[in-house]
């Protein structure tokens, strides 16, 4: 499986003082279950144990897209994280956080500096002491960070000059996050946030929502009109457009074949994949593999 991982030097030709903001490192891994966290190979500077934990001279955004972990810092009692979070790392202040030895997890983040991401982060609704913010499974998170990702890996530096906007968005994201966790959820919103949770634990399997809603006591009808009104789309189109995704990520990032990222990805059959992908992608699965070949040739 092809994992992006890397860690960059700060681009002279980007000044950070046009955009506020400057990336200095930027990864994504999947890290398994009863491995040894961090890997070995993590770079100098960035490695650390879970006796000393560790300080940066930086800020940094972590995003854990599945599995859970305990997460660290400042005096901050251990708080148990799971997928959907978000945790904000702040310049010399102590920290240190693992998955979870029994289901590891899946983590995205960006290291930057600069004047703009200073003064937000200095705001009241972020702070050292409340690190955590609940964003969820917001599909435009994820796609921010893939767009980031492909911007720091061209070669054309007017491109890479974007990523400082997409780094923009992602905090503009945990900002109205944090505002919003801070008003409250209502019963409702909260209630299907956990449903929602239920669906990405078991995207690729066959999901019966009516038993899901047996499962928090609430009927079929209730939780289809409010997950659209939480959510602005029906739960079979997001299990649908979350299985898609991953398939897409799939074909990415591994060698399987078009028939076997449709079955690892809850299809049964490869010809209603391939036009379920072709109408809702707008474009077919060998598409993407034909542009994995040639970015890798």
């Amino acid at each position: 499986m092809r994992i992006f991982k890397k860690y960059i030097d700060p681009n002279p030709e980007i000044d950070s003082k046009n955009y506020g903001v400057q990336i200095l490192n930027l990864g994504h891994n999947i890290h398994p279950p009863h491995k040894q966290y961090p890997d070995q190979d993590h770079p100098e500077g960035y490695y650390f144990n879970w006796e000393k934990g560790r300080y940066l001279k930086e800020y940094q955004l972590v995003y854990i897209s599945s599995g859970k972990g305990t997460f660290e810092a400042n005096g901050l009692p251990p708080q148990k994280i799971g997928p959907g979070t978000v945790f904000l790392l702040f310049p010399d202040v102590w920290h240190r956080f693992y998955p979870d030895k029994d289901t590891g997890w899946e983590e995205y983040w960006v290291g930057f500096h600069g004047d703009y991401a200073k003064y937000l982060l200095e705001q009241k609704c972020f702070s050292p002491e409340n690190p955590i913010i609940s964003v969820g499974f917001i599909p435009e998170f994820l796609d921010i960070f893939s767009n980031l990702i492909e911007t720091i890996e061209t070669d054309n530096q007017l491109l890479k000059k974007m990523a400082s906007f997409h780094l923009i968005n992602l905090l503009g994201i945990a900002y109205t996050s944090v505002l919003k966790n801070n008003r409250g959820l209502s019963h409702k919103d909260k209630t299907i946030h956990k449903m929602q949770n239920e669906i990405h634990a078991q995207w690729n399997k066959s999901i019966d929502f009516e038993l899901l809603c047996n499962q928090y006591k609430v009927s079929y009808s209730w939780f289809r009109k409010s997950f659209k009104e939480v959510l602005e789309t029906s739960p079979s189109q997001y299990l649908l457009m979350l299985r898609l995704r991953n398939a897409t990520r799939i074909i990415q990032e591994t060698n399987l074949s078009i028939s076997q990222v449709a079955f690892e990805c809850g299809f049964h059959s490869e010809h209603y994949f391939s036009r379920i992908f072709k109408q809702k992608m707008k474009l077919n699965p060998t598409d993407i593999r034909k542009d994995k070949n040639h970015s890798t040739e």
